[in-house]
């Protein structure tokens, strides 16, 4: 590490990145409903405070994404890409979910680690780099509605191409580089038939009987797909998550609903997952039965894949390594994020590296982050800063 470099890490304010974090868990923001907006406004206000350019713009109604800037010079920049929702609180907390406690070096609240901690460790990270004469921009791209359907990203992505050399996707990672994460995509299986009265249960069709054939159809192909792992992530996977339908045991149903997650491998569409499952659902000749099938794809995420030897990578896992990360190798990751949209639609490289454990403390009550993993977070998006634009 240079003289010029450790300068601009001793300006890393610990005790703003504390308060900031604390004051991001005491907004709200879950989702569903989708209620973003106070933790926007706490971020936006962090920015505007630090001297940063700060960009709203509007989703949905009551929706906002926010672009948080530091300028540079005229090349490439590095966009840090996070999320302002959260998911619901739950049950089992035996602290206050939007307290922002402080206690024994770990500060407490639902969205700690996934991801309100990594947004106030990229934000302390673009202060210390005010002045620090970078080539490029960075910026803070915070947006709604990761946790459900990918609104934010997918309105991000839209605006068009731009010029970065990387982005770091600040997810919790346990400050383990992640070169590789698969997506997801939830699919929607609509079956309808013909309600009768279970005495005649011929007379109707029953639409849970079809939905059951689906059901069995998605296990067979879960199953094949074990044959066929990526080397980081394991293979792609299926999982019928929900079954609704039915409206009494003496009425034969009219309707079910089946909906499935799909994780996807790097360089899977999920346009050909779904008409693949559209393929496999019409071979079950569920109309013999007199039933019919609505399909849909309600949400997609895609994967993505970075090279090990990319220049991205290997200025980010040294800026890892070099503001005291643990002696972790490069890995995939099994878990979904924003970054592939990033990776797809920008055509720009990704890594998520970021404080706290989606594994150990993401979804969870009584959900944690270490102080000291948000003071590596912050040091390495700024050593990654100062040698990605140079």
């Amino acid at each position: 590490m240079t003289p010029a470099e450790q300068s601009v890490l001793d300006r890393i304010d610990e005790e703003l990145l504390v308060r900031l974090t604390c004051q991001l868990l005491q907004a709200t923001g879950q989702n569903p409903p989708g209620g973003e907006a106070a933790t926007v406004a706490v971020l936006a206000a962090a920015g505007r405070d630090l001297g940063l350019d700060v960009v709203t713009s509007t989703v949905e109604p009551g929706r906002d994404n926010l672009s948080i800037t530091l300028a540079g010079g005229n090349g490439p920049g590095l966009l840090i890409l996070g999320h302002t929702d959260v998911v619901p609180v739950g049950d089992g907390w035996t602290v206050d979910p939007y307290g922002g406690v402080v206690k024994d070096g770990r500060i407490y609240g639902r969205g700690a680690s996934d991801m309100k901690g990594g947004l106030a460790a990229a934000l302390v990270a673009m202060a210390a780099l005010r002045g620090a004469g970078l080539s490029g921009p960075v910026e803070l791209a915070a947006v709604v509605d990761e946790e459900e359907t990918g609104k934010g990203i997918r309105s991000y992505v839209a605006r068009g191409p731009r010029a970065f050399a990387g982005c770091v996707t600040a997810e919790p990672t346990d400050l383990q580089t992640i070169i590789a994460a698969r997506g997801d995509s939830y699919l929607r299986v609509a079956i309808h038939g013909r309600a009768c009265h279970a005495g005649n249960p011929d007379d109707g069709a029953n639409a849970i009987y079809g939905a059951a054939a689906v059901v069995a159809e998605i296990e067979r192909l879960h199953t094949s797909l074990a044959a066929d792992p990526h080397p980081l992530l394991g293979p792609a996977t299926w999982s019928v998550g929900q079954i609704n339908g039915g409206t009494g045991g003496s009425i034969v149903p009219a309707e079910c609903v089946i909906v499935a997650d799909r994780r996807l491998l790097p360089g899977e569409s999920p346009a050909a997952v779904l008409s693949d499952l559209r393929a496999r659902v019409a071979a079950l000749r569920l109309e013999d039965r007199g039933l019919s099938v609505d399909l849909d794809m309600p949400m997609e995420m895609p994967a993505f894949e970075t090279p090990a030897d990319a220049d991205l990578v290997r200025v980010v896992e040294a800026a890892r390594v070099d503001a005291g990360g643990p002696d972790v190798p490069l890995a995939g990751w099994t878990a979904a994020c924003d970054g592939g949209y990033v990776a797809r639609d920008l055509a720009v490289p990704v890594v998520v590296l970021g404080p706290g454990s989606v594994t150990a403390q993401a979804h969870r009550a009584d959900e944690s982050v270490p102080i000291a993993d948000l003071l590596t977070a912050t040091r390495t998006y700024t050593l990654t800063a100062l040698r990605l634009l140079n």
